[in-house]
């Protein structure tokens, strides 16, 4: 896809945009006294976190330091890095869980630039999770690593990488199903998808680490695995109802045509109504993929411990050597999630626009 600049309309000039911010916070005296105090409120408050975060600070050293200090003791995250990173995986393999980190993170790289979109792409995500179970398991090292010692960053990435993509394989036919002329394969996927989109994620991962196994009485129930198929039938009930709305919203003409060009069902489907209708919907997908991935904290209430959970674990085990830690460790974790989602919220913002611009500049020239 080629680069495609914005039209002149969509640039807001800067001093209009100066007038348009002015007229919603200073339009009238209450406006005005309302923008102030919220003004001078962040400033109190910016004032007071700058001072603890940086001014006062202790950025290496001991807990003696840190009470000395009164500040944040990011000493504490320095010393537990590892720990809350990676949980308690062998100290001589670290090497695959940060090899995993930088395939999963360079995946989601790629995946932004539209000129990488096709097959390519399509399989590399089905092999950079399965390479990262690989090396997380310790293939070709002669040790074998449990699941059980999987946590951390890369179990979360790990666990979002796979469910959400696996989801699409589900996800698709369900939406198909669920446009179906046929009244028994839409009723099942109707079904489906509203039983699970009806339940609280938690209530799901409850029954995939409880019901389950107990279910199952004589198979070795993996949690893992377990979870994993429980947390991709979820996403994929409501990535159903996403791409259902992209295929609703194509022109009836897109299909009428492609029926009197000769083209069968799974023709129409595969060459025109879906490239078009998963096009359209990439912003909402990104959306959704970042609201899973803040999702992903719960599995610790099933025993899994992801990144948060390695965090607060870090800090309850370390309360008596670094007193008060627990600011500095949830203050990390927060800024880990927020390198992490907010450029993929910026780039849906942006994708968004290009997708529009693209849209009208193919309507002018059509």
């Amino acid at each position: 896809m080629s680069s495609i600049s914005l039209p002149d309309a969509a640039r807001q000039p800067s001093g209009q945009r100066w007038q348009t911010l002015k007229s919603g916070l200073f339009s009238s005296p209450l406006n005005t006294a309302i923008t102030l105090i919220v003004l001078a409120l962040v400033a109190w408050v910016g004032s007071f976190l700058i001072d603890w975060a940086f001014i006062r600070a202790t950025w290496s050293g001991t807990a003696q330091d840190c009470q000395a200090n009164g500040g944040a003791c990011w000493a504490f995250v320095g010393a537990n890095l590892k720990l809350m990173l990676f949980w308690t995986y062998p100290p001589e393999l670290i090497w695959r869980p940060i090899l995993s980190l930088v395939l999963m993170f360079g995946l989601a790289a790629i995946s932004t630039v539209p000129r990488f979109w096709g097959r390519s792409l399509a399989l590399a995500w089905i092999a950079v999770p399965v390479v990262t179970a690989m090396l997380l398991r310790g293939y070709f090292s002669g040790i074998v690593v449990s699941t059980n010692d999987w946590g951390g960053l890369p179990l979360t990435m790990l666990m979002w990488t796979v469910a959400y993509a696996s989801s699409f394989l589900i996800a698709i036919p369900l939406a198909l199903g669920r446009r179906s002329g046929m009244g028994g394969v839409r009723l099942v996927s109707t079904g489906f998808i509203e039983i699970v989109r009806g339940m609280p994620m938690l209530v799901v991962l409850y029954v995939s680490s409880l019901i389950v196994p107990m279910a199952l009485p004589y198979f070795d129930v993996n949690l893992f695995f377990s979870v994993e198929v429980a947390l991709t039938l979820f996403i994929a009930s409501y990535l159903a109802e996403v791409i259902r709305a992209g295929m609703q919203a194509l022109p009836a003409g897109q299909t009428e045509a492609a029926r009197a060009l000769g083209l069968s069902y799974w023709q129409t489907t595969g060459l025109v109504v879906l490239p078009q209708a998963l096009r359209t919907t990439i912003p909402p997908l990104v959306n959704l993929g970042i609201g899973v991935l803040l999702s992903t904290p719960l599995i610790g209430f099933i025993g899994m411990i992801d990144f948060l959970t390695a965090v607060r674990n870090t800090a309850a085990t370390s309360e008596q050597i670094w007193p008060h830690c627990y600011p500095e460790a949830y203050a990390f974790a927060a800024l880990i999630y927020f390198l992490i989602c907010f450029p993929a919220s910026r780039y849906s913002l942006w994708l968004e626009r290009r997708l529009k611009a693209s849209t009208s500049h193919q309507a002018k020239n059509g």
